[in-house]
């Protein structure tokens, strides 16, 4: 029972140890599918991606954001206009994003859609939050449409939409 244990323990650490390493790599080693259901994986997904994009006025957050995205990703933005690649992505991300607000998944608002053969489609609303005053202000939706290879999860498109003053 005890070797059990140890065995069960082992593996454990070794699939968060890969996982993480994952999360933070290129487009040839995609993010890592957590364990679980569906909504729980995207779930996952969604917090870790986030958890990045919050801290992504550190270079290696940035990275790490990156990783969870295709090179070809599409990114849909109502008042930014269209970017085509996970490069330009990440440039107007530097430019606009980091160190000047987080990104908060509204409680309750996350949905999870399957596409066949292919991944999941996660919709809900996020605010967010200036750093320099903590206020979240701004609010918008979204639709996140994740391809999952062989257990390997990567953003594909996003829509980030309807942007508002946060009621």
């Amino acid at each position: 029972m005890k070797t059990l244990m140890s065995v069960m323990a082992a593996t454990l650490v070794a699939m968060a140890m890969s996982g993480a390493a994952a999360a933070g790599s290129s487009d040839d080693q995609p993010a890592m599918q957590p364990a679980g259901s569906l909504r729980d994986t995207v779930a996952a997904l969604d917090a870790a991606v986030f958890d990045a994009f919050n801290l992504c006025s550190t270079p290696a957050q940035l990275d790490r954001h990156a990783g969870y995205f295709a090179s070809d990703v599409e990114f849909y933005h109502d008042t930014g206009g269209v970017t085509w690649s996970r490069t330009k992505m990440l440039q107007n991300t530097a430019k606009h994003v980091c160190g000047k607000f987080r990104r908060e998944l509204v409680p309750g608002t996350l949905k999870v859609f399957p596409i066949k053969d292919y991944g999941a489609v996660a919709q809900g609303a996020h605010r967010f939050c200036q750093f320099n005053s903590g206020k979240c202000e701004g609010m918008a939706d979204f639709v996140i449409v994740w391809h999952n290879q062989n257990g390997r999860w990567k953003i594909t498109r996003v829509l980030s939409y309807g942007h508002r003053p946060n009621d």
